[in-house]
C-alpha cells in the first residue's frame, strides 16, 4: 500500500475558496500548496473545472473530502467514490484527505459530519471501508479527526486511543486537525499537555489550524476567525514532535484582507521552517 508518510512535504498552504482567487493569483509565490475541497469539483460546470485546470497549473494540489462517509456501517456509496476516484485521477495529488467519521446513515445523508463511537467495531468498520476505497483509489488516504458536540455513550477508549487504533487498522496517515484537537480538549475537560504522547504522531502527515469561537458555553470550531494563540502553541508542539509534511489554514467564513491570511501562512512556514519540515 503506497504511504502518504514516505510522500514529498508540501510546505505551508491555505484550503482554497473562490472568495480570495485574485488575491491568491497576485500573491502565488507566498503560498507552497493548496488543498481543495473535493466536493465542489464532484459534479462541476464547465467554469469549476476551468478553475481547477487553473489553481493545478499554478500550484500543488491535494483533495479533502466531505462526504465519503468513512465511518458507515451500511459501507461507502459506490457512486459517490466514483466521483471521487474521477478526480482524484484528474489532479493526482500526493495523497488525499477524509473525515474520521460518517455522514450518512441507512442511506440518508445527515447534513453534517457525526463523530464515530470509540468502539472496536467502528475501527473495523472504518478498516472495511477504507479496503474498498484502496480497490478503487490508489492515491493514499489520510484521515482527519473531527470536532465532536456529543460523546456517543458506550465508547471502549478516549478519542487519542481511538484514532491510534484506526490509523492502526487501516494503515492511513493522519490529517491532524489541531483546532479540532484543541476544542475537544476545551469543550471535554482532556487534559491535552499530559496525554499529548498518546496521539499517533508517527502517523501524522498534514496539520489543518484555524480559529474559532465561543457560543453557549462551548467552544465551536467556526473557521471564522484569526489561530488563536492556544492553537497556535498546540501547533508548534506538533510541529516540533512529528515530522509533518504539510499544514493548511482553513478559512470559510469571515474572510478578512487576504494579506491576513498570508500573515497566518508565512507564521505557519516560519515554524515548519525552524524545525526542519520545510526548506
Amino acid at each position: 500500500v503506497a504511504s502518504a508518510i514516505d510522500a514529498p512535504a508540501l510546505g505551508s498552504g491555505l484550503g482554497y475558496r473562490p472568495q480570495f482567487r485574485a488575491d491568491l493569483f497576485a500573491r502565488r509565490e507566498d503560498v507552497d500548496f493548496i488543498e481543495i475541497i473535493a466536493d465542489h469539483y464532484l459534479d462541476a460546470s464547465k467554469e469549476k473545472l476551468a478553475e481547477l485546470e487553473l489553481l493545478r497549473a499554478h500550484f500543488p494540489l491535494v483533495a479533502h473530502g466531505l462526504d465519503l462517509s468513512i465511518g458507515s456501517a451500511d459501507g461507502v456509496d459506490s457512486c459517490y467514490l466514483d466521483k471521487i476516484a474521477a478526480l482524484i485521477e484528474r489532479i493526482d495529488p500526493p495523497w488525499w484527505s477524509e473525515h474520521l467519521c460518517f455522514t450518512r446513515a441507512g442511506g440518508i445523508s445527515i447534513g453534517h459530519l457525526a463523530s464515530l463511537p470509540y468502539t472496536q467495531e467502528a475501527v473495523d468498520v472504518v478498516a472495511r471501508n477504507v479496503e474498498v476505497v484502496r480497490r478503487r483509489i490508489k492515491t493514499p488516504l489520510i484521515l482527519e479527526n473531527i470536532t465532536c458536540v456529543v460523546r456517543i455513550p458506550g465508547g471502549e477508549m478516549d478519542e487519542a486511543e481511538f484514532l491510534w487504533r484506526t490509523l492502526e487498522a487501516t494503515g492511513c496517515g493522519w490529517l491532524c486537525d489541531v483546532a479540532n484537537m484543541h476544542v475537544n480538549a476545551t469543550n471535554f475537560g482532556v487534559d491535552l499537555e499530559r496525554d499529548f504522547e498518546r496521539w499517533p504522531w508517527d502517523r501524522l502527515v498534514q496539520i489543518h489550524y484555524a480559529g474559532g469561537r465561543q457560543r453557549d458555553g462551548l467552544l465551536i470550531d467556526s473557521h471564522d476567525a484569526a489561530t488563536s494563540d492556544a492553537v497556535w502553541r498546540l501547533y508548534d508542539r506538533v510541529v516540533a514532535r512529528a515530522p509533518v509534511k504539510a499544514v493548511i489554514l482553513e478559512r470559510d467564513e469571515k474572510i478578512p484582507p487576504f494579506g491576513e491570511l498570508i500573515d497566518e501562512v508565512a507564521r505557519a512556514r516560519r515554524t515548519l521552517v525552524e524545525n526542519g519540515r520545510w526548506r
